[in-house]
C-alpha cells in the first residue's frame, strides 16, 4: 500500500451553536476554535455552522460564521425535534424553551444527516454552547 492510498480525508464536520442574545461574536469563534482543538481539528474540516432557524439571522452569529468563511445554516424545528433522540447533553432550560435536550447537539446532527454522530457533544462558554457532529461514512 503506499502512503497515498493510507491517508483518508476526514469527513467534513458541521458545528451546531447555541447562544443567548447580547453574546459577542468573538464569544461564539473562541468557542468554536476551543471545540475544532478538543476534536483534535480545525477550521478546514468546518462545513457548516447550524443554529435554530430564529436565530440564524442574528447579527453575532452571522459575523462568527463569516471568520470561518461560512453563513449559518438555519435548522427547522422539526428537525431539530427528529435529531433529539440522538443528543447526548440534556439542558432543562433548553428542553422547556427549544424542545431538545441540546439546541447546538440537535443543530449538528440535524445538518450533518440522520446517521450522523457526535463528535464533541456540546461545551459551553458563559453565552454560548458549540457541538460537533460528522456524517456517516459513506459506503
Amino acid at each position: 500500500m503506499d502512503l497515498d492510498e493510507a491517508v483518508t480525508e476526514a469527513p467534513p464536520l458541521v458545528a451546531g451553536i447555541g447562544f443567548r442574545r447580547g453574546t459577542e461574536p468573538a464569544e461564539i469563534v473562541t468557542l468554536l476554535r476551543r471545540a475544532l482543538a478538543e476534536a483534535g481539528t480545525d477550521a478546514p474540516r468546518l462545513a457548516a455552522i447550524a443554529t435554530a432557524e430564529d436565530r440564524a439571522a442574528e447579527p453575532a452569529l452571522r459575523e462568527a460564521a463569516r471568520a470561518f468563511a461560512l453563513a449559518p445554516t438555519p435548522v427547522s424545528p422539526e428537525a431539530l425535534a427528529a435529531a433529539d433522540a440522538r443528543v447526548l447533553t440534556r439542558s432543562p432550560r433548553i428542553e422547556r424553551l427549544r424542545g431538545v435536550g441540546s439546541l447546538a447537539e440537535a443543530a449538528a446532527l440535524a445538518i450533518a444527516g440522520p446517521d450522523s454522530r457526535l463528535a464533541l457533544p456540546r461545551i459551553a462558554s458563559a453565552g454560548a454552547t458549540c457541538a460537533l457532529a460528522v456524517p456517516s461514512p459513506s459506503p
